[in-house]
């Protein structure tokens, strides 16, 4: 199962479709669910960041592997990235993925990881990146499974 904690709730309708759509084509794999937690918004950082993780830490168990999505993580291919999601399938079939907010994750968030992620050195707006997430598990499951996906 695979379980995406995300700061922030998505508001335009051409995003909600094209995570329906990534969620659609992934549950012909596995079990997944986006979990959405408010976000704090613009208030001190400090203040938002001990917030958002109380919320976030709500949905956590000690029976996941915790991948962080963070601007200073270990980028990846998307083939490094299939392999790393099959090889933690092997030991836990359980993956929870947190992307947080405007100021990003508390350092007890981070500190829960089992692999802080990024995709670029870029800063992505949060909507947007959950396709790109759900996007990257997708051609994930599918390079796995050894089927063609575009490149």
């Amino acid at each position: 199962m695979i379980r995406i904690i995300a700061v922030g709730s998505i508001k335009e309708n051409y995003l909600k479709e094209a995570l329906n759509e990534y969620l659609k084509r992934i549950r012909k794999y596995t079990t997944i669910e986006i979990i959405e937690v408010k976000d704090e918004g613009l208030v001190e950082k400090e203040k938002a960041l001990n917030i958002e993780k109380e919320r976030i830490k709500k949905y956590l168990t000690n029976k996941e592997y915790i991948i962080t999505l963070e601007i200073d993580g270990k980028e990846l291919s998307s083939i490094e990235f299939s392999k790393k999601l099959e090889n933690i399938l092997i030991e836990n079939s359980n993956i929870t993925f947190i992307i947080g907010g405007s100021y990003g994750l508390s350092d007890e968030i981070k500190n829960l990881s089992k692999l802080s992620l990024s995709f670029s050195k870029m800063t992505f707006p949060h909507q947007l990146f959950r396709v790109l997430l759900l996007e990257q598990i997708y051609r994930g499951y599918k390079i796995i499974n050894n089927e063609s996906y575009h490149k």
